[in-house]
């Protein structure tokens, strides 16, 4: 056995044994301080500008948070984003076929008013307004792709009902819009029922054709209407122009009326004076009133007469002569 310097026998520890109180402290304040980092990254959390965020304390909804940066109780509150952006979503979502050319497919096809077959297709526009509704109305309701295939569900439903209402002329041409504009209505009420916090903001159609063996009949219907829309807005236009022409005419031929009716007015009027200041003549000097009438309806008279003989009125037996023959006794 070996000995120490002084000659007392020496105790060799086993190489196997390992001294642990040096690893204890050490050890205890890394798992301590990985605990107050863990703790600190929970405490923050931040919003995207395009998101709302709802805070869950135990499962329990606690708030709904606005974009910025935000803090929570750690290991206590769990956030959930939802985005508040709008979502565009293309139905039928099986329109477009194997073909890259888009030809309709038959989740497209839609029955008539008239039991006709026509491809319909539309695009929804629909965004988060109430988070909290959102994320608690459907298993899964926070998943926006989730989502989108009940909004399709519920609007694929409303469309086919709808189309089923108007003929087939109505949805091809002139009734678009009013169709668009009810299934928007009827899809939004439809979610309204489940209060799931979510508005539908816009629902257009983006193509309604006829299927391909009738496609040519229709496309010479749909031609044939705008052939009726440019001739009605071409007779309209010219229905304008002659009412403008007449109605300018008029006022001319009521101006000119005018015109004439004031210068007969005043020519009456005139005459009217007239004939007032000769009455207060005659009657300040009724014979030479007289006698001056007389000579000026004389005047007016003799006025058109080439060859005049006067006689006086107080000649005595004396034949007048009167020439025959004027020529003659030049």
């Amino acid at each position: 056995m070996p000995t120490d310097p002084f000659g007392r026998p020496q105790r060799r520890q086993p190489p196997d044994e390992i001294d642990l109180a040096r690893f204890v402290k050490p050890t205890i304040a890394a798992l301590v301080a990985l605990f107050v980092l863990l703790a600190a990254v929970q405490c923050v959390y931040t919003v995207e500008p395009s998101e709302r965020a709802v805070v869950l304390r135990f499962g329990e909804f606690q708030q709904i948070a606005e974009p910025g940066l935000h803090f929570r109780v750690p290991f206590a509150d769990k956030v959930e984003t939802v985005s508040v952006e709008v979502h565009s979503l293309r139905l039928p979502q099986e329109t477009l076929g194997a073909d890259r050319q888009g030809a309709p497919g038959e989740e497209a096809l839609m029955l008539t008013g008239e039991l006709y077959a026509a491809n319909v297709e539309w695009t929804v526009q629909w965004q988060v307004l109430d988070p909290e509704k959102y994320l608690f109305a459907f298993d899964r309701a926070g998943d926006a792709e989730a989502f989108s295939r009940i909004i399709a569900t519920a609007s694929r439903s409303v469309m086919n009902r709808l189309v089923g209402d108007y003929s087939i002329d109505e949805v091809l041409t002139s009734k678009r819009g009013e169709i668009a504009a009810e299934a928007r209505q009827a899809t939004q009420a439809m979610l309204d029922q489940y209060d799931c916090g979510v508005t539908i903001k816009a629902l257009q159609l983006q193509r309604v054709t006829a299927p391909a063996e009738v496609k040519q009949a229709f496309d010479d219907v749909v031609a044939a209407d705008q052939d009726q829309e440019r001739l009605e807005s071409e007779a309209e236009k010219s229905r304008a122009q002659l009412l403008n022409e007449s109605e300018a005419e008029r006022d001319r031929l009521i101006q000119e009326a005018q015109g004439y009716a004031d210068r007969q007015q005043a020519e009456v009027d005139g005459e009217i004076a007239a004939l007032r200041l000769k009455y207060e003549a005659y009657r300040a000097a009724p014979d030479v009133t007289r006698q001056r009438l007389y000579l000026e309806a004389m005047q007016e008279v003799l006025a058109g007469v080439s060859g005049k003989t006067i006689l006086d009125a107080d000649l005595e037996r004396l034949l007048p002569l009167l020439p025959i023959n004027p020529e003659a006794n030049r």
